[in-house]
């Protein structure tokens, strides 16, 4: 697209959206947005020279070239029907994708679980590279790296199928576990066939052949990673230092002795989405600049994301499925192994009332192992409640229920009805949530 076009992004202050306008005004557009309130990332656009209207008004539309919406802005919207009648084009997020992407060489990054991590990674590896994320690296302290250049590390999103508008010059997939299956009309058949185009579209895929589906695609039509951790990974073993968790691992793939890696986090899983990374990234980088590059990784926000090392070791953590609930504690007992702080407890925000019915057995033994389980109201995100006995449910971990947390230095408050009915003051806690818990979490801010 042409780099000196005006473009107002309606609902700017969301995090998909955002990164568009950071990636599009570093690359020469003249940018400008709106959204129905002030927040930390519309306050970070205005420091970087980005006119951004709150609320949304018709007067913020002022002849620009394109405008493009997130997901939840509707068509009466004032700014969109303010740009029909000036008869500028509107794009959804989505919609956008190909024309933003449409002459790059974007590293794509798909999945159900994993992907912000392996993306925050590939982009600490690949320098040179613009960074769109879904989720803030700690790296750059931002959801993204906005240089001018060709080549994008791109987070692709299977909840709106907007990953198959992103371009991928390479293809990485860390899982395709069933997720957002009211995208696909709960149609397993339609959902899988939209992650195999996804692999299709791309010159060279780098795939988890453990995955159930992965591992039954045949011929996909391009040079094709397949990656089986099972087997291509060993010597895997883990450290803690002054509280920062590391995980080191020998990498094989296809025949090849890639070398040991040493990357942030703890667990299994951070080897697997490493390893994608790394296979991924050494096909354009020598591996001895990918073994440096990869240091630089230091975490993403929210994701074991350790905002307190004192007697009381607080972590957010973004888990609100039970498949990567299970993955975080795992990681979490071998952070107690290694550094011998107990006990340990978990604060579970439940996240939409569908995710929950639609995983509930999963959620009812992911929190085994636990010392204590705190349970907070669901965050509905607007959906109607569905009855859940959670109390019947999860019996069998005795959970505290309340009503919110309060963060008192390095003290948690569990309150219920505007009472303290409890303090979390040593050990482990996590809070496993997609919602509002991580502001309480950290004091907040």
């Amino acid at each position: 697209m042409a780099l000196d076009k005006k473009i107002h992004f309606i609902g700017i202050g969301g995090i998909g959206i955002s990164a568009l306008a950071k990636f599009l005004l570093a690359q020469g557009a003249k940018v400008s947005g709106s959204d129905v309130a002030e927040g930390c990332i519309t306050k970070e656009l205005k420091t970087m020279g980005i006119k951004v209207s709150i609320p949304h008004a018709k007067e913020a539309i002022c002849g620009q070239d394109l405008v493009i919406h997130s997901a939840i802005i509707k068509p009466d919207n004032i700014e969109v029907q303010e740009a029909h009648k000036q008869g500028i084009p509107v794009l959804s997020r989505k919609e956008s994708l190909k024309m933003i992407l449409g002459d790059k060489e974007v590293f794509a990054v798909a999945g159900a679980h994993g992907k912000s991590t392996t993306t925050a990674i590939l982009s600490a590896i690949l320098k040179d590279a613009s960074a769109l994320i879904g989720a803030e690296s700690k790296e750059f302290h931002s959801n993204t790296r906005a240089l001018s250049g060709n080549r994008v590390v791109f987070e692709a999103d299977e909840s709106d199928k907007s990953f198959l508008e992103c371009n991928p010059t390479c293809a990485i997939v860390t899982n395709a576990e069933p997720e957002h299956m009211e995208t696909y009309a709960h149609d397993l058949a339609q959902f899988h066939k939209a992650y195999e185009d996804f692999l299709r579209f791309s010159k060279i895929c780098v795939i988890n052949a453990e995955d159930s589906f992965l591992s039954s695609l045949g011929d996909l039509g391009n040079t094709c990673i397949r990656f089986y951790p099972g087997k291509d990974l060993s010597e895997i073993s883990y450290l803690v230092e002054n509280g920062i968790p590391k995980t080191q691992f020998r990498l094989r793939c296809e025949g090849k002795d890639y070398g040991k890696f040493s990357v942030y986090g703890l667990g299994e899983h951070i080897a697997i989405d490493a390893s994608l990374a790394i296979l991924a990234a050494v096909q354009i980088l020598p591996l001895n600049t990918i073994q440096n590059n990869i240091q630089d990784y230091c975490g993403i926000k929210k994701r074991f994301d350790i905002l307190s090392y004192d007697k009381c070791v607080i972590i957010d953590d973004y888990a609100h499925h039970p498949t990567e609930i299970t993955a975080t504690l795992k990681s979490l007992k071998k952070y107690q192994e290694l550094t011998c702080i107990k006990p340990l407890t978990a604060i579970w925000q439940p996240h939409k009332y569908s995710r929950i019915a639609d995983n509930l057995q999963g959620f009812i033994n992911c929190f085994e192992g636990v010392d204590k389980l705190i349970i907070l109201p669901v965050y509905a995100v607007g959906e109607s409640a569905i009855p859940i006995d959670f109390q019947k449910l999860f019996a069998k971990y005795q959970p505290i229920f309340a009503d919110s947390i309060v963060r008192q230095e390095n003290t948690l408050l569990l309150m219920k009805e505007h009472q303290t009915i409890g303090r979390l003051e040593n050990g482990i806690v996590v809070g496993f949530n997609a919602g509002n818990l991580t502001y309480a979490l950290r004091g907040g801010i």
